[in-house]
């Protein structure tokens, strides 16, 4: 068990970029935590079903010229609520999160260019993540509510926040940023880029994702980034299953179905390659260009604070508010959804002033 502590913490970095994970180089729960369900969906709590029985509307906002899927839940007129999702993931991720707002905010999340069934773009920037963001907001009435959103963001998607309520913070009300980093100075990162591009199985342009030839085995090889066991499997199951796509099998092989078709998963699996680092989360921000206001919001397993603690650059202003959630990881909304949503909650009711 100290072994596996050990590789563990090891793997779980500051940010949820792809890395290879040699069979065996963490433990099973880490590296294919939805294997043992043998594509069957793990059995759920009552809170769970009725949340994802919310279904939200599915819409497309056109913005920079790509289409953008966006989810929603909640009358217009209401206060806007905006999540968004860290890096290779999409607006599911929130679908039972955001039910719990419905009833007093209008909501939407959003699948990031390049990332859900969100249109795939030859370039991504931070500056345009923001400019989607808005026109999400815009799109979807969230300033009917007589103010500005408040957005939330997990991981990659708090980074997009906290760069959006920097550089624009007439757009928003508040920001809400859910475990999020910030990466090392720009050369430690595109050394690190260029180690992964050595690394086989991540894919790159002449490596594209691998397509499985049944849902089973697609599932059977899902994970977290970074690695981290999956806390309840019936979440990482319902994220797993709408991060994935039909798609051409190579030399007319048979899917399950007897087709050549297969299941591949639905992000660019380029786009850390395509992504401008000139814009890089919280680089050339510091806390005194902070105005907008701002709570992080944390797990406590998670080794992204370990890493501010260690001396790592961080742009959050001094003293601004952080909520620790307990026994959670990385991705708190699948460790412990209902405490996240209780801090959500009770942050939203009391601030800002």
């Amino acid at each position: 068990m100290a072994d596996e502590v050990t590789t563990e913490a090891k793997r779980e970095t500051y940010d949820d970029r792809p890395i290879h994970i040699e069979p065996g180089e963490v433990p099973p729960e880490v590296q294919a935590p939805l294997a043992e369900y043998g594509g069957a969906e793990p059995p759920s709590p009552q809170w769970f079903k009725d949340a994802i029985a919310q279904q939200p509307e599915q819409l497309f906002v056109e913005s920079l010229g790509s289409k953008l899927e966006v989810l929603t839940w909640g009358e217009v007129g209401k206060p806007g609520l905006l999540f968004v999702h860290g890096n290779s993931a999409h607006a599911h991720w929130w679908s039972f999160i955001a039910p719990f707002f419905a009833k007093d905010y209008r909501v939407a999340s959003m699948s990031l260019a390049g990332m859900g069934a969100s249109d795939w773009r030859e370039r991504y920037a931070f500056s345009d993540f923001a400019d989607d963001a808005e026109a999400v907001a815009r799109a979807t009435g969230l300033y009917e509510g007589g103010r500005k959103p408040i957005y939330v963001g997990h991981s990659f998607g708090g980074g997009q926040v906290f760069f959006a309520a920097v550089r624009y913070p007439e757009r928003m009300h508040a920001a809400i940023m859910v475990d999020t980093g910030f990466g090392p100075p720009p050369e430690e990162m595109a050394r690190r880029m260029a180690e992964m591009e050595r690394v086989r199985n991540i894919p790159t342009v002449d490596r594209p994702s691998r397509i499985y030839p049944t849902l089973e085995a697609a599932l059977a090889r899902f994970r977290l980034m970074p690695p981290q066991p999956a806390g309840n499997p019936y979440i990482a199951d319902f994220i797993a299953r709408y991060s994935l796509k039909r798609a051409p099998l190579p030399n007319n092989e048979k899917g399950s179905d007897g087709s050549g078709e297969g299941w591949t998963w639905r992000f660019d699996p380029n786009m850390w390659g395509k992504l401008d680092r000139q814009q890089a989360m919280g680089e050339g921000m510091t806390a005194a260009d902070v105005k907008t206001p701002m709570v992080h919001i944390y797990g406590a397993k998670s080794r992204i604070v370990e890493h501010r603690r260690s001396g790592a650059p961080s742009p959050f202003p001094p003293g601004m508010i952080e909520i620790e959630i307990p026994d959670a990881h990385h991705h708190i909304m699948i460790d412990q959804p209902l405490a996240l949503v209780a801090a959500l909650r009770a942050l939203l009711a009391t601030w800002p002033k």
